[in-house]
């Protein structure tokens, strides 16, 4: 157990260490970091940090991350309103948008179906997806981008039963993307490929 010259100083580091990815040594070296910032920039980076938690909405539309009730992308009157490309997190809308090669709507489920996490679908934006499909005439098309993994096959499956009655197109993305891997930690071109080449889900 490490000691630590100042309660502080420790208390500091505790915080830090509960981000995914950082532990306590790392924790040590960003927090002696921001000591030898001027104040004006450490209260900088305090402050966005609050905002950030405090002042972000999600979309009531589609659950992105936005500064709105309606985002960016579902207030953009020039995006493809007869699609809507369905993914796990905010990070993989973040993905696609990079690749430049899809021009629709999306919807963010805010995870996958996972038993063994205790995540069923009733966790899960489904039932607003498939209430937008029923309230929108102009959807034609629901593009499944989840990840190459068990969980990302269940949630696939399990989407693609609840939207079987509202005979809507539903299709998978190509599976460049290896088997595994999140969407977010994809190359641009692979990820773009595997949206454009997308196949039919039966």
């Amino acid at each position: 157990m490490e000691t630590y010259p100042s309660v502080l100083l420790e208390k500091a580091v505790g915080e830090f260490s509960k981000l995914p990815g950082i532990g306590r040594k790392t924790a040590l070296r960003l927090v002696l970091h921001v000591l030898r910032q001027p104040v004006g920039e450490a209260e900088a980076f305090a402050d966005a940090v609050l905002h950030v938690r405090k002042d972000i909405k999600y979309c009531s539309v589609c659950h992105n991350i936005s500064d709105d009730d309606v985002c960016p992308i579902c207030a953009d009157a020039r995006r493809d309103r007869s699609t809507i490309c369905v993914v796990e997190n905010v990070q993989d809308v973040m993905a696609i948008e990079n690749t430049q090669q899809y021009n629709g709507l999306y919807h963010v489920l805010g995870g996958v179906i996972s038993p063994m996490d205790g995540v069923g679908p009733g966790d899960l934006q489904i039932e607003s997806l498939v209430q937008r499909v029923k309230d929108n005439d102009d959807v034609k098309e629901i593009i499944l981008a989840l990840s190459s993994t068990m969980e990302g096959d269940t949630t696939n499956f399990y989407i693609h039963r609840q939207l079987a009655p509202l005979h809507v197109k539903v299709t998978m993305i190509a599976r460049g993307i290896s088997v595994g891997n999140d969407l977010e930690y994809t190359d641009e071109v692979t990820l773009g490929r595997s949206i454009v080449n997308r196949t039919l889900m039966d």
